[in-house]
């Protein structure tokens, strides 16, 4: 018997051991694909011997990229542009979140399950009106015609995430809920009796105990903001974006003929690639503990 259960669990080990490795080949692939090519000489490209390894590697296409990408510049815009949205979106989404959770009006439940159904609506139904919107930008039609061009300007996504509306916020406000209904009523019911307001206890009693929640919003808030292409591309066409400028690197390095240099162009944009999801992996090198661990506790406690 004892046997048995031994053999029982050297095959569970094996079939665990064996899902880990094809989960992490899935999620690591994508990425080793494009490392191979990045650090290519062209010459490699038309070598048959060649699959991985390259036999002239070169940091010469992350030069380039680097140069075209007007990287400095573009990570800067990206990185205040994510970071202010995501800082914008975590309090917005907190507050809402916590009045989901703790105050009753009617149709505070339609309201919640709007919020929700805001994550299956596809980009592509909003882009037109959104275009509309912030291109000729005149709320209540206060301002003379035809209003102020907001394009190509943080305002869009200032203005998205202020009102609820940015990328994911559904998804944010509904973890913030679930975070706060699974804390205990006593500590509000305790600061109440001490005479302490429904701001006060907010912000004093009830923020402190979901830091887990805060840091898991903050951060899928950033990396999405800083992967986001389609609003980005929409609202922003013309700024020094990391999304905007990479899709814009293959014309900056080769210039229209992009057809003609396609092998080249190719090295060139994995380069790329990897130079835009860098900051993202080094953030996640120095996050993942407080990740890892906001996202059991937020878990054990929603």
């Amino acid at each position: 018997m004892a046997l048995k259960a031994k053999a029982v669990a050297a095959l569970v080990s094996l079939l665990r051991t064996l899902l880990i490795i094809g989960l992490c080949y899935v999620i690591l692939f994508p990425l080793f694909s494009k490392v191979s090519p990045a650090v290519m000489e062209r010459r490699d490209l038309f070598d048959q011997t060649v699959r991985w390894i390259p036999r002239h590697p070169t940091l010469e296409n992350f030069r380039v990229a680097f140069v075209n990408m007007s990287y400095g510049r573009a990570f800067l815009g990206s990185f205040v542009l994510s970071s202010s949205v995501s800082l914008l979106q975590l309090l917005v989404c907190t507050a809402v979140g916590y009045g989901f959770a703790r105050f009753r009006f009617p149709g505070s439940g339609v309201l919640f399950w709007i919020a929700i159904t805001t994550l299956v609506v596809p980009p592509q139904m909003m882009m037109l009106p959104l275009y509309l919107n912030f291109r000729y930008f005149n709320p209540l039609g206060l301002l003379p015609e035809p209003g102020i061009n907001l394009m190509n300007t943080y305002w869009p996504f200032i203005l998205l995430s202020l009102t609820g509306n940015g990328l994911r916020n559904g998804l944010f406000i509904f973890i913030m809920r679930q975070f706060f209904r699974g804390m205990p009523r006593e500590l509000e019911d305790a600061a109440y009796v001490d005479g302490a307001g429904a701001l006060k206890t907010f912000s004093a009693v009830m923020l402190p105990g979901a830091i887990p929640a805060l840091v898991i919003v903050f951060l899928f808030s950033f990396v999405w903001q800083w992967n986001d292409y389609f609003y980005s591309g929409m609202l922003m066409s013309n700024s020094k974006i990391l999304p905007v400028m990479l899709d814009k690197l293959a014309m900056a390095t080769v210039g229209t003929d992009v057809e003609a240099h396609m092998h080249y162009v190719s090295l060139i944009n994995n380069a790329g690639s990897l130079l835009f999801m860098a900051p993202l992996l080094v953030l996640y090198v120095f996050m993942q503990r407080y990740f890892v661990e906001s996202i059991e506790r937020t878990g054990l406690v929603g």
